[in-house]
């Protein structure tokens, strides 16, 4: 995470609501021949203690985990914007990047694999909910010779989580107007992922503290 303290936040409501909303990161432990990544979806408990998942039987991950748990990252990003220093209008600034993300550190584990019928229902529940109206996608429109097969080639898995740190770096070290001229910026910005977030949330930060 950002080592500037004013960007970090620590299990924090924010930190939560992102994780909940976004429900997908880059799961990584640390391999016999080096880091192993996968981008997974995900979903975080209601007691923020764990988050379920699942993996192919193939991912190198699973295979790792075999021999025991494993320490374990999950980083969940979300926007993120190319800042000029141009829009500063302050003398002897320099390019930055801000951005949102969510790091959650603890110990990965398997599930028993009866469990992993009720994490696929939870998971595609949740984001099937976000599709409203549509009707939504139930597991038990597959054939049941369909669904074994697709049971036997993914694994339920488990993060334990010991700390929740997130990141959100949106010129916070900067006074509002400079930070009202990055906003301005970003309207028109093609450098980022869904620069418009960041847009929003600096200009959310704005108005708290616009008397």
């Amino acid at each position: 995470m950002h080592p500037n303290p004013i960007y970090r936040s620590s299990h924090s409501p924010e930190d939560i609501s992102f994780l909940q909303d976004r429900g997908f990161g880059v799961l990584a432990v640390n391999g016999a021949a080096g880091p192993l990544l996968s981008h997974i979806p995900f979903q975080l408990s209601p007691d923020t203690i764990y988050i379920e998942a699942h993996l192919v039987r193939s991912n190198p991950i699973w295979r790792a985990l075999s021999e025991g748990p494993l320490s374990a990252v999950m980083a969940v990003s979300g926007g993120d914007s190319y800042v000029s220093p141009d829009w500063y209008d302050m003398p002897d600034q320099v390019p930055t990047w801000n951005y949102v993300a969510v790091h959650l550190r603890g110990t990965l584990r398997q599930l028993p694999q009866e469990e992993l019928l009720g994490i696929l229902e939870r998971l595609s529940g949740e984001f099937e909910r976000r599709l409203l109206p549509k009707p939504p996608w139930l597991i038990t429109k597959m054939t049941p010779d369909a669904l074994e097969r697709m049971l036997r080639q993914i694994v339920p898995i488990a993060l334990d989580i010991h700390s929740i740190e997130g990141t959100w770096k949106m010129s916070q070290n900067k006074p509002a107007p400079v930070r009202a001229g990055v906003v301005q910026g970003l309207a028109t910005s093609p450098i980022g992922q869904n620069v418009s977030q960041i847009s929003d949330l600096m200009s959310a930060a704005l108005k708290e503290v616009t008397p």
